[in-house]
Order: C-alpha cells, then structure tokens, then sequence
C-alpha cells in the first residue's frame, strides 16, 4: 500500500467519490509521459503551450510532471494509484527538460489557458522565491482571474527551509501546501514564510511513489509532491459537491481545507512556525462540506494520525510506514549523499529540494529496463523503485519546437507597441548586406537593421522583405507575442505593420506619430524563438481589419469633437486629463495579454475612447474622478454571442459623502473584432 493510501481519512473519502469526471484539475508541470500504465483510462487531455515534445524518460522535468500527475490522476490498480482518478486532467506543460527559464508572464499564459478550458484546479508544483511574495503585474492579473472565476490554484511553499515565500503560492486567494514526513512533522526544507501561516496546509511530502517517464515508478521528497495530494483532495471534495447535486465551489472547499487543519507535531525545541495553518484534515473537510461525518473507524485513524498541536507534545499515535518494497529496495550502506547545487536564478522553478539530499542508487539488474509496455498494472518490482529528493540543480526551461496544435485557434484582442527581431544572427546580417548605406549629416554609414528609421524606409521600397522578420507585439519593451500574417491579406498586413513602425519612430509632438497599436488575430499554437532566445507564440492577424494604431492625444480630441456638443458645459483640458488617465491606466496598470474575454472587452473598451468619451464627459463635468474599471459577464447577451459589461465608476475628490457615478456599456468579444452593443447607462451608487 503506498503513502497515499495511508494518509488520514483517504480511504473513507474513496468510499465517497474516487473523482468526478465533470471536476477538471489542470497540471501546470513538464511534459507528462501519458503512455505511463498508471494513466490507462485517465481523462487525459494535453494543451499545447510554449514547451513541446515528448516526455523524456531521463528528463529532469519530464520526471517532475509525470510524477505530479501520477499523484492525482494515476489509476487505482496500476503502479500508482492517484488521489483523485476519476476527475479529468489538463496537462499543461511550462518547465521544459532543457533551454530556457520560466518566466511569470509565461507561467501567467498558461494559468489563464487553464481558466479559459474550464479548470477547477491548477496544481503548481513550482513557484519563484522574493522577498515580500510580490509577483509581477502579469501573474497577479492571472490569478485574480483565479479568483474572479472561482477557480483554485494550489501551489508549493517552496524548498528553501526558511522563513521566505514563492509565488504564485504567497499570492491572495491561492492554496499553498508544505511537506511533512512520515511522522508528521514539517519537513526541514518546507518553507514556512508569514503569509503561509494564514494561507497554507501541510501534506505528506517524503518519499512518495510515483510514476516516472518510461514506465516503473520514483520516491520523491519535497513540496512539489504534497502539492497535488492536497489538489487531488481538493478535487474529490468538489466531486462530492456535484454528487450531493451542488455547483462545485472551489473557494469553498478551500475555506474548509484551511478551516479544519490539524496542529502538526514538531519537536520540543523547535519554536519555528513551520506547521503553517496547519496539517490536512480530510475528515474534517468532509464534515464542514457536507454536515456529515465519516465513518467511527476514519473518524478515529484521522484523529490519531494527525497528532497533537504544536506545543512539543510527543506523538503517540501509529506513524505512517513505508511499505515493505520500498523497505527491500532501499540498502542504507547504497545511499551516497549527493549535495545539490543552489541557483541563483530568478524564474519561476519547480520547488524542489536544494539541501543535501540522500539519493539511494538504483539496484544493478540484468534485465533489461522497464518500459511503459512491458511494466505490469499489478505489482511493480523494486528494481523499478528509486528514492531521491530532486536537486535544483538546473534552471527551469523552456524550449522552441513545435507544439500540439491548437484546435480552431484562439482569439487575442492586444494593445501594445510593434517591433521587429531577427531571430538569427545570419538573418540580422542579411539585412545589413541587402540595406542601403544611410546617409547622416551629409556622411554615409553602414546600415543598421536595428535602427527602426533605416528598416522603414527599406521596407517602404521593399515590402516583400516584410515576411522576413519577425514582427513583435511589446508590452514595456516585453515581447508577448510574435504576429505571423498568412494568406490572402498577408501582404496587405505586412503593409500595416510597416506603416504602424513608420509612425512610431515619429517624434511625440507629430501628428503621425503613434504610441500604441490595437492588434486582433488567432492564437496559431505555434511558437517562435527569438534572437535573445526567449519563446514567444505565434499569432496570426487574419487582415489589416482591426489593426490600429494610436496616439493618446489624437484619440482625446477626436473623442472631445464627438461629445462637445452634448456636454458643453465640460471642461475640456479636465476631460483631457481624464481620458488620457483612462487610457494610460489601460494600459500600464491593468495592461494583459488580450486573450481572455474579460481582456479583450477591457482592451476594446480603451481603444474605443470614443464611446469612453461619451461616459467620461458627464462625470468629468461634474469634476467627479475615475475610481475603478471593473468588468463583469453582461446578463444580456445576443445568441452566440459573448457579452461583457465595462463598468466605469468615479468619485469626487473633494467631497467623500457624495454618491459615486457608475457608467456601465457591454461589448460583443465573440468576433475577432469586439463591438460595442446599446447605450451607455448610468446610475449613482453609495458605495
């Protein structure tokens, strides 16, 4: 019987549910080895995401992925048997065996790819150690789409054995898990970091069975393995919600989880607050979901196993053992201590050990190796067992290569700048061979491909050189995503483009000059390396229609001239600033990717400035100020359509007992291009 099987109040649980296949539980991890046995008859689904290829069978983050997905989906008779597997998986690839690192913004695609195919879960067994668990505006956006959705996100502490925090785990509304060991008390590489004592739980995190790529099965230790124990809970808690004939609340089942923990059991001298909230308590869960309780005998082991508080108290209850195979497998004079090495890197990393770790060595046999065919669903040979605590010893990457593809593609709506890469460096040469000396103060020089000014006027005499490069959509100098125009409006959009890069070189105060552009297109699945190595997907605009370039201060006075005559009584420099306050916080504080329909009606909604100006002028009037932009799912709608209100409030900053202003207008986000439906609305509000 594996360490699953015997964690506290599990086998009273399965009584219950084994998993519902409506529950969705998303594997953000490395590429999954689906042709393990332990996933025969798994609802199994792979997205295609910026890591590609197969699992690997001696891959670093292969293991990593197809361990964690094993602990929740792995089927009850093979080698491994999950939490939760019943439930329906996404495989979500992020950390790649070899290349480059995560990034949050990467790491923030795939958070909102899982959200946007009905996750009700996200396991993150990874995270990024900071300071004060800040992230960036990018991963902070994704999982407050978390929350706006009431999807859970269930990630590690971290394995630094200190008193410090990851994110995405420190961040609001996420679930964070430490790890405990065989009897129950915190592992000394669990982190145990302030916000985690009002946010996070305690699992069984040493030595866990596990699949690994190729077939057989790994012991594993750290927080990336009590993660997806507690999300395989989490799941079964939400298949008992639907049984009961209840909408599964993934929030909910969170408040229960952190609710109910039990005190851990820590030494007498040890005063650090490592329990966090405190050990899982799946009985105690069931009770305050449900009003039920489990059967005496759970009830009982429940109780027992998760010993007292975490005043010293000695544990007296049974501790959980390791099987007997493992007991045969692992030779104590075999085990060679291996020191891992520590990293300084700042992307985002599966949390793993990074103490001195004891990696048992695997028994010499003259078979030959297990593989996924040949390895049987009833018993799994100790050959096949290894125990090791994963060293972070590499950093996480992300590689280049063609991805599973998309099916019917996704829509973006994006504002951003334009820019151009070349990818390699003989195509940057290239150019320089086939670009025309330039001509300064009189002098000519070498031509520089990087000079924007130079590539304008090279493409405008030789547009077909266009499909050349690799046009960017940046965000603050970031490349998002890189914009691949195909078919019969190639041409016309390569055009665009090069007339969109002739009015940002332009300077400030000229009329042509553009500050931002508004690109539509079709996520293609695809994904294109960069000169500088990062990884961007590819997009495809469809044509020129919907592609726009602005300038703050034209949009202004174009959207004055529109409601000057309805609002003459407004202030036209205050109306202005409003605007211009409007568009730049779009931009800078609520800035996203696009590719959610709550994104795209926002970004929409800000390049749209004249229907902005017709809500602002009223308020602005009145001296009121923005407040809030808040925007929410229309409860009317079109058939086939997708309908999003954008909710617009102000305030007087002069007087604070004066009711607040809403402005409310809905967008259609179902087309590639949005579109605004009916009339602005508005009404006061106290609050």
């Amino acid at each position: 019987m594996s360490e699953i099987a015997k964690i506290p109040g599990i086998q009273g649980l399965w009584e219950k549910t084994k998993g519902d296949s409506q529950v969705v539980v998303a594997v953000l991890d490395g590429v999954v080895d689906q042709a393990h046995p332990c996933f025969d008859g798994a609802r199994l689904k792979r997205l295609p995401t910026l890591v590609q290829g197969e699992a690997h069978p001696r891959g670093r983050m292969s293991s990593h992925g197809t361990h964690v997905a094993s602990l929740i989906l792995g089927q009850h008779g093979s080698p491994v048997q999950g939490i939760a597997p019943n439930c329906q998986g996404l495989v979500i690839p992020v950390f790649a065996d070899e290349g480059r690192r995560l990034s949050q913004l990467d790491l923030s695609r795939a958070i909102e790819q899982a959200v946007n195919a009905g996750a009700h879960i996200i396991n993150i067994s990874g995270g990024q150690l900071t300071d004060y668990g800040e992230a960036e505006d990018w991963l902070q956006q994704a999982v407050g789409l978390c929350r706006d959705n009431n999807v859970l996100i269930v990630a590690a502490a971290g394995n630094d054995g200190c008193e410090c925090l990851h994110v995405p785990a420190a961040l609001p509304a996420v679930l964070a898990v430490g790890a405990t060991d065989g009897q129950g008390q915190p592992l000394e590489l669990s982190n145990w970091g302030q916000t985690y004592q009002n946010q996070g739980i305690l699992a069984p995190g040493e030595n866990i069975l596990g699949a690994k790529p190729g077939g057989g099965t790994v012991r594993l230790s750290g927080t990336s393995f009590a993660t997806p124990i507690v999300s395989g809970v989490a799941a079964l808690l939400l298949s008992l919600q639907r049984q009961r004939g209840e909408e599964p609340d993934p929030q909910k089942v969170r408040t229960a989880l952190l609710k109910t923990a039990l005190p851990c059991n820590l030494p007498e001298n040890d005063q650090r607050p490592r329990c966090l909230v405190g050990e899982v308590n799946i009985a105690g869960a069931f009770t305050d979901l449900t009003g039920e309780t489990m059967s005496e005998s759970e009830e009982l082991s429940t109780v027992e196993a998760s010993g007292c508080g975490c005043d010293g108290t000695p544990e007296t209850s049974p501790q959980l053992a390791l099987s007997a195979e493992v007991t045969s497998a692992v030779d104590p004079t075999e085990a060679q201590p291996a020191v891992a090495a520590s990293s300084t890197e700042t992307a985002v990393a599966p949390a793993q050990p990074t103490d001195v770790a004891v990696i048992a060595s695997e028994p010499q046999s003259t078979q030959a190796p297990v593989t996924a065919t040949s390895v049987s669903t009833s018993s799994v040979s100790t050959s096949n067992h290894q125990i090791s605590a994963m060293s972070n010893t590499t950093a996480n990457a992300i590689t280049p290569s063609q991805p599973v593809q998309a099916s019917g593609g996704d829509i973006i709506y994006v504002i951003g700048t334009l820019g151009y890469d070349f990818g390699t460096e003989a195509r940057r040469d290239s150019f320089k061979q086939l670009m025309p000396p330039y001509e300064i103060e009189g002098t000519q020089v070498p031509a520089n491909p990087y000079d924007a000014r130079q590539m304008v006027d090279y493409l405008e005499a030789n547009l077909s050189e266009a499909k050349s490069l690799i046009w960017t959509l940046n965000m603050e100098l970031t490349p998002i995503y890189a914009l691949e125009p195909s078919g019969s409006f190639a041409r016309d959009v390569y055009a665009a483009f090069q007339e969109l890069l002739s009015g940002e070189v332009q300077a400030e105060d000229s009329e042509e000059y553009i500050e931002r552009v508004s690109i539509p297109g079709r996520l293609t699945g695809r994904t294109v390396k960069l000169f500088s190595g990062q990884v961007v997907p590819v997009v495809e605009p469809v044509s020129p229609r919907g592609i726009y370039g602005w300038r703050v201060n034209t949009l202004v006075s174009s959207a004055l001239e529109a409601v000057r005559g309805q609002q003459a009584e407004a202030d036209d420099e205050q109306m202005r600033k409003s605007l211009s306050s409007f568009l730049n916080r779009v931009y800078y504080d609520l800035r996203n990717l696009g590719q959610t329909s709550q994104d795209r009606a926002l970004n929409f909604a800000a390049t749209n400035a004249f229907q902005a100006a017709q809500t602002f002028s009223e308020a602005v009037a009145a001296g009121m100020e923005l407040d809030s932009i808040v925007v929410q799912r229309s409860p009317f709608c079109r058939m086939d359509s997708d309908c999003w209100d954008v909710q617009l409030k102000f305030f007087d900053p002069e007087n604070n007992r004066r009711a607040k202003k809403v402005f409310r207008f809905t967008i259609d986000v179902s087309d590639l291009i949005p579109v605004t439906l009916g009339e602005v609305r508005s009404w006061s509000s106290p609050y």
